[in-house]
């Protein structure tokens, strides 16, 4: 029996995830891509990592940049994201940025900002795995995030935390 890569992506989208834009210093100017592949891996270092399909035009300038910025989206980067989620030159030409000391921007108004250092690459099938070493890194107190699950956008829904829960107080507080 072959292996059903159409229905192992369908179980992959089972799994909500977060989106976020990184950007770059592209030959010319920086560019961008969205991604749902970021995660965080060390506290000490601080260390997050992200995945870049190899067939993608931007590969070569992504995974040559000495460093990227990473932008975490809220609901209000829908569009955003749409655009940079498509394939092409990926120009972040007309977007709301905000400058970073690393060099490549921001997007303004995203939940929280990482500027990495590349530490490695790794080689991870037909998409490559970049380690970032994190140098500085600005949050928004509040604004809900961006959320791919089972191939379309959504948000995360809102909620107290279970009774007894920790952060939760009780009738008995």
């Amino acid at each position: 029996m072959a292996f059903d890569s159409r229905a192992f992506r369908d179980a992959l989208g089972a799994f909500p995830t977060g989106v976020a834009v990184i950007t770059a210093s592209g030959a010319q100017r920086p560019i961008g891509i969205t991604v749902n592949s970021f995660a965080s891996v060390s506290l000490d270092p601080p260390l997050v990592l992200w995945c870049m399909d190899k067939r993608s035009q931007r590969h070569e300038a992504f995974t040559a940049a000495p460093g990227f910025t990473v932008s975490i989206l809220g609901t209000g980067h829908r569009e955003v994201s749409s655009r940079l989620a498509r394939p092409g030159e990926h120009s972040l030409d007309g977007l709301p940025l905000t400058a970073t000391e690393l060099g490549p921007p921001g997007l303004t108004d995203s939940l929280a900002i990482f500027e990495c250092a590349r530490e490695k690459t790794f080689d991870g099938g037909d998409h490559t795995i970049l380690l970032g070493r994190v140098l500085r890194f600005s949050r928004k107190l509040e604004g809900p995030p961006l959320v791919f699950f089972r191939g379309k956008y959504s948000a995360l829904a809102q909620s107290k935390p279970p009774e007894g829960a920790a952060g939760r107080p009780t009738d008995k507080d």
